[in-house]
């Protein structure tokens, strides 16, 4: 009787066992955690003595992480409808050409902006807070404590460089779009994949070093470091850089619709080849460097990264994959414990406005950022957000760092789900 009762009580209060926390989350004390079940994710590949995914890691380096972002910021802005931008995808097309990356493509779609409605105004260029980022949105966190400005700067002037403010210049323009990716092919499961993405356009008069050079050139990294030829993977992974995230994430909607329908299928019969292998789970990052803490009480924000500056890892708790989702954040996590060399990782259940919202019901997906999305970058956390401050000057080499850490984070945790090694 005892037993029956002790197992009908267990089973009441599963639910409320298993429900995560809204803000920053953290396991259930154990050696590693309690982490939610992930059916479609495979388990975690052991490997051999001496860690090659340690060897993996070290293959990232600082500087040429920082060379990737400079060299994006070579085109400007890189505006979504403009000859920069289409230089700029040129440019990372060579680039993972280079690296020796398989299957360099280009997604071809079309941007129609929506019509503005009559009577409408354009938003003030700063101190509000923009349409899209919602005073409390689901699983995010209500706005409180010391508020910064945030918005669009729209004020060429706004950019007192006359060279950046030259090469930013030319408006953009409805008509065809175009985004890079290229493939790590798996060995033995080349049939299934992850998807690994940054949006390489920006806004706001300056270079969008940090929103989102950051995260392109980490994806790009990513790309060089997996694509060596003595790297083996046993599945797949897609490195994807989108276009027209900052006009409502249109380049990663147009790949899910265009691509979501061929997923695990041969082409041609009996080649072994899959140009759009099944997808295991999406992975995202966006705005990567800078992590200063919360707003003064005279608006500015400190020089260096706060002594508890991490790396966000974001799954969505309203997703239809939320329990996948969040399994995949803490593999982030759990990767980022042992092999990032400085900052730390934080999973939270907030994921919204980048590139991982067109997967998210469809596939587990998660994000990767400087900053909770929900309470910490829509509060003012990062002045430099869509501002002419967005510089590669702007950043220091701690900043970089906490980028460098993100980039440790992903790679490691991919080689687990993925299987990748060095061979001899």
């Amino acid at each position: 009787m005892r037993a029956t009762l002790l197992i009908a009580a267990t089973a009441w209060l599963l639910p409320f066992l298993a429900s995560p926390p809204s803000r920053a989350l953290r396991p259930a004390p154990t050696a590693r955690g309690t982490r939610a079940a992930m059916p479609s994710v495979p388990a975690r590949v052991d490997v051999p003595a001496g860690d090659s995914i340690d060897d993996l890691v070290a293959r990232l380096d600082l500087e040429k992480y920082k060379a990737t972002i400079k060299g994006l910021t070579r085109f400007g802005d890189r505006r979504q409808g403009t000859d920069r931008n289409r230089r700029a995808v040129d440019w990372i097309e060579q680039k993972l050409k280079s690296y020796g990356c398989q299957d360099v493509s280009r997604l071809t779609y079309t941007y129609q902006p929506r019509p503005r409605r009559p009577g409408s105004r354009r938003r003030p260029s700063r101190g509000v807070r923009p349409s899209s980022e919602p005073r409390r949105a689901a699983g995010g966190g209500r706005p409180r404590g010391i508020r910064g400005p945030t918005g669009v700067n729209r004020d060429s002037l706004a950019q007192p460089d006359p060279k950046i403010r030259a090469i930013d210049m030319q408006p953009s323009t409805p008509g065809e779009r175009q985004e890079v990716y290229c493939t790590k092919v798996g060995t033995t499961h080349p049939d299934e994949m992850y998807i690994v993405g940054g949006h390489m356009d920006g806004i706001g008069w300056g270079q969008a070093a940090n929103d989102d050079g950051s995260g392109a050139a980490l994806v790009m990294e990513l790309a060089r470091v997996f694509s060596s030829p003595d790297v083996k993977t046993d599945r797949s992974i897609r490195f994807v850089l989108w276009n027209n995230e900052e006009t409502g994430l249109n380049g990663s909607r147009a790949y899910v619709e265009q691509r979501q329908a061929l997923q695990g299928k041969e082409s041609p019969a009996g080649s072994g080849k899959y140009p759009e292998p099944k997808w295991l789970g999406m992975i995202q990052h966006d705005m990567m460097l800078f992590d200063h803490g919360m707003p003064r009480a005279d608006g500015t924000l400190p020089p260096e990264q706060r002594p508890e500056a991490d790396v966000n890892i974001e799954f969505q708790s309203t997703s239809k994959l939320a329990a996948q989702a969040q399994a995949l954040a803490w593999k982030l996590e759990a990767a980022n414990e042992r092999y990032a060399t400085d900052y730390p990782a934080t999973v939270t259940d907030h994921m919204s406005n980048t590139d991982s919202d067109a997967f998210k019901d469809v596939v587990p997906a998660i994000s990767l950022r400087e900053n909770e999305r929900g309470t910490q970058i829509g509060n003012g956390w990062d002045p430099n957000w869509h501002q002419p401050t967005d510089l590669y000057t702007t950043y220091s080499d701690k900043d970089f760092m906490l980028g460098l850490n993100a980039a440790q984070t992903t790679l490691a945790g991919l080689a687990e789900l993925v299987g990748g090694r060095i061979v001899q």
